[in-house]
């Protein structure tokens, strides 16, 4: 029942029905995301993936972005999903307790290129993909990644699958069928962060996705109605404190969730939980002029739920100091900055940071609320030789709430995307995606290019 209506909304929405700022919205996402794939193109995770593409030999088909590689759809998925999450600088959702774009938006490129989508299709796919998210991600509830599943990978295969069958112009039954295939292959386990796996989960969301809706289409089988009964998805992995999806179905479109709760952008290249502190450590910075040798402790108090993803306490590698606030907030203090090169293994290592890193303490706040990186609070607090700073921070740098200026936007999107491409192609490239609604194919987007 609950399956059957929430396919009907994916496919029978038309796209002049979807408001123009939520194609907007989308479009804001995918340039983001594709940044963050280049950037991530440049990582050691590339290569294997290339490898892996070029080992697999699949008919050309979708684009392998910022390579010249091209492969089937569900493998240009799976590539393109891991390069978008390789630097955990991708966007986050807070309905999905997750990194939406990530498996959303490789899923309906590399569909909507073989079938030639246009444009505004392929936003429209975006948009619902986003929507799904947003749905199943609090119908399972916080307790799911509590138990340590990662929603991204869980939640988000359901995602792709809605914006890949959206394209590819599946019935609602198909679409139904399609669910039923990605539950059987949805996974990805916290425990993993810090690792490429952690990557991983993204792109085999986004290749589940785009495989469970092409075997429906071709009328493979699974059941219709995996999100009902009592062996449904959320009796599985749930842990009962999620809301009634019947509940949730006819709020869907109203509002978008590119609008409510809305996409919260990275302004930094880590893990979510570190931001809403990092955004604090900066403003006590710069108000105090404080100098990393006359700092005597840095505290960061955490809410329950809103570190759970960071699982590094001693980082030795940059992958790891991604998931560690003993890290980045030593990284804040020391450098009054984080950028991609904050994140590697000699910056780790450095002497300085790692005396920083000792005088740096995390602790609990005492709360009984459940919260996570993008809700609730973080206490924050610099002790110096001149004083004691402390500071509560309620909001989160590149949330809705505290957001990203155009510029800050563009200026991220150059700054990774130019690492791969370098600045004129990456220019050619923002040119293009910024018409990206009225691009009646995105075949030269995702092609030329993006080719390094």
């Amino acid at each position: 029942m609950y399956t059957k209506a929430l396919a009907e909304f994916v496919i029978n929405t038309p796209t002049k029905q979807i408001p123009a700022a939520v194609l907007d919205g989308s479009r804001h996402a995918i340039v983001d995301t594709l940044g963050c794939a280049l950037a991530g193109s440049l990582e050691p995770i590339a290569q294997i993936l290339n490898d892996w593409i070029a080992d697999l030999g699949a008919r050309p088909q979708a684009s392998v972005w910022g390579s010249s590689l091209k492969t089937s759809p569900a493998e240009a998925a799976f590539a393109n999903g891991t390069l978008s999450h390789a630097l955990d600088f991708d966007d986050s959702l807070p309905s999905l307790h997750g990194h939406p774009s990530a498996t959303i938006a490789p899923a309906a490129l590399a569909v909507a290129e073989v079938v030639g989508a246009s444009g505004a299709d392929t936003l429209a796919a975006y948009a619902l993909g986003l929507e799904v998210a947003g749905a199943i991600g609090r119908a399972i509830g916080p307790g799911h990644y509590v138990r340590g599943w990662h929603n991204t990978a869980t939640v988000g295969t359901f995602a792709a699958t809605a914006a890949a069958a959206r394209l590819w112009k599946l019935n609602t039954e198909q679409l139904q069928i399609a669910w039923g295939l990605a539950a059987s292959q949805m996974s990805g386990l916290v425990q993993n962060f810090g690792t490429m796996t952690k990557p991983f989960h993204a792109g085999h969301a986004a290749r589940s996705g785009v495989l469970a809706a092409w075997m429906a289409h071709k009328g493979f089988t699974a059941n219709p109605q995996i999100f009902d009964g009592a062996s449904s998805i959320f009796s599985t992995y749930g842990t009962g404190d999620g809301q009634d999806l019947g509940s949730l179905i006819p709020s869907l479109g109203n509002p978008w969730q590119i609008t409510a709760p809305g996409i919260y952008v990275k302004r930094w290249p880590c893990c979510y939980c570190n931001h809403r502190p990092v955004g604090g450590l900066l403003q006590l910075i710069n108000k105090h002029n404080i100098q990393p040798d006359e700092v005597t402790a840095i505290e960061v108090g955490f809410v329950r739920g809103s570190d759970d993803a960071l699982i590094s306490t001693n980082p030795q590698t940059g992958l790891e100091g991604k998931f560690s606030i003993e890290y980045v907030a030593a990284a804040t203090v020391l450098d009054r900055k984080l950028v991609l090169n904050t994140f590697t293994d000699a910056m780790v290592q450095r002497p300085a940071i790692r005396q920083l890193m000792s005088k740096t303490r995390r602790y609990r706040v005492d709360d009984p609320n459940f919260y996570t990186s993008k809700t609730g609070y973080t206490d924050i607090a610099i002790t110096t030789t001149r004083g004691h700073f402390p500071m509560r921070v309620t909001e989160v740098s590149g949330s809705p709430q505290w957001p990203m200026t155009e510029e800050e936007r563009q200026e991220k999107f150059m700054g990774c995307a130019s690492l791969a491409l370098g600045e004129q192609a990456s220019a050619t490239l923002l040119h293009e995606l910024q018409r990206f609604a009225t691009l009646p194919s995105l075949t030269t987007l995702v092609t030329a290019p993006m080719a390094r």
